[in-house]
């Protein structure tokens, strides 16, 4: 059977990230997955457009997503045939991250809605065009997924992850000491455990 991971980066992430878990999945094609969208709107199209495109020769495929590449994926692929995902430190309530960045940059509603986009102090752009596609496109995701958490991690909260798990039925491993963007050799080691210990098929 052929059987592949498609790769999909976090922010700043590179797609070459992927040979990092070609030696967890024995058996697959490992696939990274260069994208280009900086919004979920436009994620949509490219990524329908890559799936359609690479994995048409598989029978069987998997997901492993990071961070705002699993909020991508899962308003992107969610209507396709993906036997189960992995996702890492994921967005799973944007709302919320973007509302916690108005709070750091000390931006009302209405001061966003009136000046469209702002650029922050801490590098972000704040636009409110995102804010209103994300309250109005919530995620319908159904595909079998594990989330490994770090409870450490400063964009979403461990609340945000569990109550998002409880709802599509996902499976959550909170890593002690982990944090959004997992890096070290231990939290590394932690992650490639996690990825062995789940029943891979």
């Amino acid at each position: 059977m052929n059987k592949c991971v498609i790769y999909i980066h976090g922010k700043g992430g590179s797609a070459n990230e992927a040979d990092h878990y070609k030696p967890l999945f024995t058996g697959f094609d490992v696939i990274g997955f260069d994208y280009q969208s900086q919004t979920p709107w436009k994620a949509k199209a490219e990524f329908a457009r890559f799936f359609a495109k690479t994995c048409a020769e598989y029978e069987q495929i998997s997901v492993v997503a990071n961070s705002i590449g699993a909020f991508f994926a899962m308003h992107a692929l969610n209507d396709k045939e993906i036997l189960q995902a992995f996702f890492i430190s994921p967005i799973v309530n944007m709302e919320h991250l973007i509302k916690n960045m108005m709070i750091w940059a000390n931006v009302s509603d209405a001061e966003l809605q009136q000046k469209e986009t702002i650029q922050t102090e801490f590098g972000e752009t704040l636009s409110w065009k995102y804010l209103s596609w994300v309250r109005n496109n919530q995620i319908d995701w159904h595909i079998p997924t594990h989330i490994l958490y770090g409870n450490k991690d400063n964009l979403q909260s461990l609340k945000d992850i569990e109550d998002f798990a409880l709802k599509i039925g996902a499976d959550v491993t909170a890593m002690e000491g982990g944090e959004h963007w997992l890096h070290t050799e231990e939290q590394m080691q932690f992650l490639d455990a996690w990825i062995r210990a789940q029943k891979l098929r």
